[in-house]
């Protein structure tokens, strides 16, 4: 439950605060009010540590640089059509931004810009009232008019108006409901609710990049879980990301299989289980996170309803690796994140071959090869997949991943497979093979690489006199 007497305290530190201190007077001995705005006043009442600092004033861009120049080492006006500067002060950076009262379009998402006069008026047309709170300074008086700190007592998030009106101005903010319910644990008002589902074809007007910016925020929360059911019970998520919704899959009363949308959720918040445990300090893992929820979205399209009961999803690993790439290439990701996450929900079932029989080390080089520089990632995919309640399998499965990665460490000890090359390179191959470069060389370097995962190192002399069997071979 929310601590009033704590928050108020901390909102007290955080208006005497170096840098926070220093602005205030400066915009007061100019004549200009000042307040810290959003999401930095939120996170002080609820206790939470807050990052950059946004400040809000009834000063216009060109009287805010007048202010902000002699006091920062740096200031940056790139958002000045809309009423921001920029600046590092102490250290810190900050962003200052005129009074607002702009409103969108509806059409191209760019806002009609237009200045206001008053704090109160600039909050209302936020987002949501939880973040249409104000700390005035230097004075540190709190600025509520739209009833933030009883939503935030009650753990309820909602629009400061008419959430048709509010999300009618910008549809993002309708995941970013989704978002900050998994980002505070709050419930969102029911009207808010109603709202997203009512307005869902709207978000077909946001950019993919704004809708991309948006999930990778949900998934770098605690528990994405929270945000990804309110968007898919809305509906929102068949706008951007309908393979989500699509794990639903229906339950013949005849076949039997596991709920693959609960399945995937639960893989996710394991993921990040793992996550944390192996890297305790790292940023969220954006990769990892977005393979864990989209490792089987292959199954719908490939489940077949066998006779007898059974159900199969036959190379739903492939497919969904090919599903993935198309619908994080339309959300504009970047060719990194691509191909990392595609890998790993392509590579995600094979270590299961492993748990019924141990491989042989060429079939652990092998699996490492494959892997790449996601090796550590599938190491916990792999582990995050296994959800069954029968404990006995599950540990099974555990011991089974102990072991292939306990495997793994003594490979590279030994061999260091995660840079493992043939003993000759393709300038040599060509001089073995007295050939020109050209797709022989390719094949040759295949030939030399498989014998090197499969039998291991063997030697400059010896790997040229299986070259020259092979080649002997092909002609």
């Amino acid at each position: 439950m929310l601590n009033m007497a704590a928050g108020i305290a901390r909102l007290g530190d955080l208006a005497a605060s170096g840098v926070v201190a220093q602005l205030a007077r400066a915009f007061a001995e100019a004549g200009f009010d000042l307040a810290i705005v959003g999401g930095p006043v939120r996170d002080a009442l609820l206790g939470r540590e807050t990052h950059d600092l946004d400040f809000t004033t009834d000063a216009r861009p060109d009287d805010i640089l007048c202010v902000v120049k002699p006091i920062a080492s740096a200031h940056w006006d790139i958002g000045r059509e809309f009423g921001t500067i920029g600046a590092r002060i102490r250290g810190e950076q900050v962003e200052i931004t005129t009074y607002r009262a702009d409103s969108y379009d509806g059409e191209t998402r760019r806002p009609s810009v237009e200045f206001g006069d008053t704090l109160e008026a600039d909050l209302i047309r936020r987002d949501f009232t939880v973040n249409a709170m104000a700390l005035r300074v230097p004075e540190t008086t709190l600025v509520d008019p739209t009833g933030g700190v009883e939503d935030m007592i009650a753990g309820v998030l909602r629009t400061p108006i008419d959430p048709d009106v509010s999300f009618g101005d910008d549809p993002l903010r309708m995941l970013r409901a989704a978002r900050f319910a998994s980002q505070l644990g709050f419930e969102l008002a029911e009207p808010t609710r109603e709202a997203m589902a009512r307005l869902r074809e709207s978000l077909n007007i946001v950019s993919p990049e704004r809708i991309q910016g948006e999930l990778i925020r949900l998934l770098g929360t605690p528990d994405p879980t929270t945000g990804i059911r309110e968007l898919v019970d809305s509906g929102l998520m068949d706008e951007f990301l309908p393979e989500i919704s699509g794990l639903r899959l229906e339950v013949d009363e005849h076949h039997h299989h596991k709920d693959v949308y609960e399945h995937s959720l639960t893989v996710l918040l394991q993921a990040i289980e793992l996550e944390r445990a192996r890297t305790p300090d790292a940023e969220p893992d954006i990769v990892l996170r977005l393979a864990a929820l989209l490792h089987d979205i292959g199954k719908p399209r490939t489940r077949r309803l066998e006779p007898g009961g059974a159900v199969t999803f036959h190379h739903h690993d492939v497919v969904g690796a090919r599903m993935a790439r198309k619908r994080l290439q339309a959300l504009r990701f970047s060719s990194e994140t691509i191909t990392g996450v595609t890998k790993l929900v392509e590579l995600h079932l094979r270590f299961f071959g492993y748990s019924e029989g141990a491989w042989s080390d060429s079939a652990v080089r092998r699996y490492v090869r494959d892997a790449g520089d996601q090796l550590e990632r599938l190491h916990i995919i792999t582990r995050a997949d296994v959800t069954t309640r029968n404990k006995r399998k599950a540990a099974r499965l555990r011991a089974a991943y102990d072991d292939i990665e306990d495997r793994i460490s003594v490979l590279r000890e030994q061999e260091e497979i995660d840079a493992i090359r043939p003993e000759i390179d393709g300038n040599r191959i060509q001089e073995v093979l007295a050939i020109a470069p050209g797709p022989a060389v390719g094949k040759a370097y295949k030939f030399l690489l498989d014998l090197r995962l499969d039998e291991g190192a063997l030697g400059e002399e010896e790997a040229e006199h299986r070259l020259r069997q092979w080649w002997a071979e092909q002609e």
